[in-house]
């Protein structure tokens, strides 16, 4: 897990727009280097766009639910005000069997938390859905059409909370399911995203971070 926390005043010092990023194994990167996870790619794309932008504060551990983040968010704060913050949980509620009602109250706990990280601004805070596992190798013994189904049943939860806060809402599941087609979307642990699919929500995100700087 990396996160640094910054004395809440140094954001008045300095030009730079600063980004959390909240989640789990997809937030943290696991199976690529360090530099490929979204949220570092996202950054760097943003620096592209001549937007002074730090390095993503990431709070995100794999194997991660919507508890477990809750846990770790209560037990250290962040300390600062963010420019933005995203946030990607649920794919561990589903594997490890967890209830959708239980998802949801803590995925609006979370998001209401997003939405005081940057400042009580709605429009700088960013939901990607949950991606779909089951296409991937890991999933081919075990039954994918239920893991699908339960999939796209999370992220009707969380989209629906999403846009009733008023917040953005970045749908990556489609292209998650494309791994079949597209091997190269995956990472070598058969799981994972690959880098490229990762540079993929980077850009979206990215644009969208653009339109609400301009």
């Amino acid at each position: 897990m990396v996160t640094t926390f910054v004395n809440p005043t140094a954001i008045m010092d300095t030009p730079y727009e600063s980004y959390l990023a909240l989640g789990d194994s997809y937030t943290i990167g696991e199976s690529v280097a360090d530099t490929e996870k979204f949220p570092l790619q996202t950054a760097r794309l943003l620096r592209e766009q001549n937007i002074h932008i730090n390095d993503p504060d990431i709070v995100a551990v794999t194997g991660w639910t919507t508890g477990d983040l809750l846990n770790a968010l209560n037990a250290k704060p962040p300390k600062k005000i963010y420019s933005f913050v995203s946030l990607l949980i649920g794919v561990n509620n589903q594997y490890q069997g967890m209830t959708l009602d239980d998802y949801r109250i803590e995925f609006a706990k979370l998001l209401n938390m997003c939405i005081s990280y940057a400042g009580n601004i709605k429009s700088h805070v960013f939901v990607l859905s949950i991606p779909d596992y089951s296409s991937t190798p890991f999933a081919k013994e075990k039954d994918t059409a239920k893991i699908a189904r339960e999939i796209d049943a999370f992220n009707f939860a969380n989209k629906t909370i999403t846009n009733n806060a008023g917040v953005h809402y970045l749908d990556i599941t489609p292209r998650s399911r494309e791994v079949k087609n597209t091997p190269a979307l995956i990472a070598a642990d058969g799981l994972h995203p690959s880098a490229i699919q990762y540079k993929e929500w980077s850009r979206l995100l990215a644009r969208m971070i653009l339109n609400e700087l301009q």
